[in-house]
């Protein structure tokens, strides 16, 4: 009996110690899988902040990537009819996608720059994004797109960017259209189809606009997922 309360106790003791161990593994484990796209840590020892590498955000069926990771001095700006930047440097696909419009010329937005894709992958996939203003097309109408592709090249032109969702035809902005609200221009913003790409944005790295906490106006029309 005592070797056998002996042998009870130590099958206890190691037991409790591998149930200890496993919520360490699983969070290692887990830690792993969601920095992966991490190249460098930040230390402790460290006087200045360092870059950790791209923002990677897994989606269900497909990757998305911040689209806005290799822009030069990004400085976050206003929600409007969707999401305002600043900077300068190259511009990817958000997902894998088709190329629907590619103009530099298009003078119905500051800068000319009209580039208009269509997701084929991801929770968003058959929606249209578009980038306009400051930015000069580097893709042509039906190119296959990943977001490893650059799709242009933003410049400091004094209007910065816009980038949001577009309208299926890929006239224009999508919150122009009656079903969201038809903001165009004028305003009132942010709109509500702005802040549901600014959200899209955040989830895979992008910093949050300024304006996003403001009441939204319009309405998100059917088809566009609520939250990202």
């Amino acid at each position: 009996m005592a070797v056998a309360s002996v042998v009870a106790v130590a099958c206890s003791w190691a037991g409790a110690v591998q149930l200890r161990a496993q919520p360490q593994a699983w969070a290692g484990a887990w830690l792993a899988k969601a920095v992966g796209g991490m190249s460098v840590w930040p230390t402790a020892s460290a006087g200045r902040p360092e870059i950790v590498g791209a923002a990677v955000g897994d989606r269900p069926g497909g990757n998305y990537r911040n689209p806005l990771r290799a822009v030069k001095g990004l400085v976050r700006e206003r929600i409007d009819e969707g999401v305002d930047f600043a900077g300068a440097g190259p511009v990817y696909a958000l997902g894998d996608a088709v190329v629907t419009s590619a103009a530099a010329d298009n003078f119905g937005w500051p800068g000319g720059g009209w580039i208009t894709y269509q997701l084929t992958d991801g929770p968003g996939v058959g929606l249209m994004i578009y980038v306009a203003e400051d930015i000069v097309p580097a893709v042509t109408v039906g190119q296959r797109v990943s977001p490893a592709t650059v799709i242009g090249t933003m410049f400091n032109g004094g209007d910065g960017i816009e980038t949001g969702w577009a309208q299926p035809t890929g006239l224009s902005a999508e919150s122009q259209l009656p079903q969201a609200g038809a903001i165009g221009g004028l305003g009132p913003y942010p709109t509500r189809v702005g802040l549901d790409f600014e959200e899209l944005l955040q989830s895979v790295g992008v910093p949050a606009a300024p304006n996003r906490n403001q009441p939204p106006h319009g309405l998100l029309p059917a088809g566009y997922p609520a939250s990202w």
